[in-house]
């Protein structure tokens, strides 16, 4: 999976930096391939499945203990390959497990930035999993204050069908700017500084 290059990055945080001179509010944007590499997904398959299939093949025809054996094994080895493709990989983990673990290191990486050491708690994070295609804007008490957390819903839903067209770049650019017009109004600027880096954090 393709993360975006470092022209597209640069986009990314000029965004952030128009964005900012007109709020005292502090964006980060971070982008992660995915959220877990469920290693163990496609072991529990493979093993749920080569367990069935050679008692399917019993009940309905006749072979012996060691073909049985044989067949499980191959059964075994086959499916763990196909099911550690990727895409394969991502239709086999129920969604609220992904959404799960993609919520999980979105709140992480709102710790890790130090979103939550500005002045006035005015932390906002813009948050994407591309494999789960999940998308989460995650702000601090201080821009909560001013504006409930339903605000952002409808710029979550909008990026998060951009990100499953495969529109990551314009995805980004388009929140900020969305995320900008709301928090000029209700987090104007009143002092120059800029606390934290104006960049996309990229976790391949």
């Amino acid at each position: 999976m393709a993360l975006l290059s470092e022209y597209e990055q640069r986009q990314v945080a000029e965004a952030i930096a128009r964005v900012e001179q007109q709020t005292d509010a502090e964006l980060v944007t971070v982008l992660a391939a995915r959220a877990d590499d469920y290693a163990y997904i496609p072991l529990l398959w493979a093993s749920l499945l080569a367990l069935i299939v050679p008692g399917v093949i019993h009940l309905f025809g006749w072979m012996g203990t060691y073909t049985l054996l044989l067949t499980q094994w191959a059964t075994f080895i086959v499916l763990c390959l196909v099911f550690r493709i990727p895409k394969v990989t991502t239709h086999l983990i129920p969604r609220s497990v992904r959404h799960w673990r993609a919520s999980n290191l979105a709140r992480r990486q709102f710790l890790e930035q130090n979103l939550h050491h500005t002045v006035g708690s005015t932390g906002v994070l813009i948050f994407v999993c591309e494999a789960e295609r999940y998308v989460e804007i995650l702000v601090d008490e201080g821009i909560s204050r001013r504006l409930p957390d339903q605000t952002w819903a409808p710029l979550v839903a909008a990026f998060t069908q951009q990100v499953k067209q495969g529109q990551t770049l314009q995805g980004f650019i388009n929140c900020i700017d969305a995320c900008g017009e709301l928090l000029k109004v209700h987090v104007p600027v009143t002092q120059v500084r800029n606390e934290l880096p104006n960049r996309l954090v990229v976790l391949g």
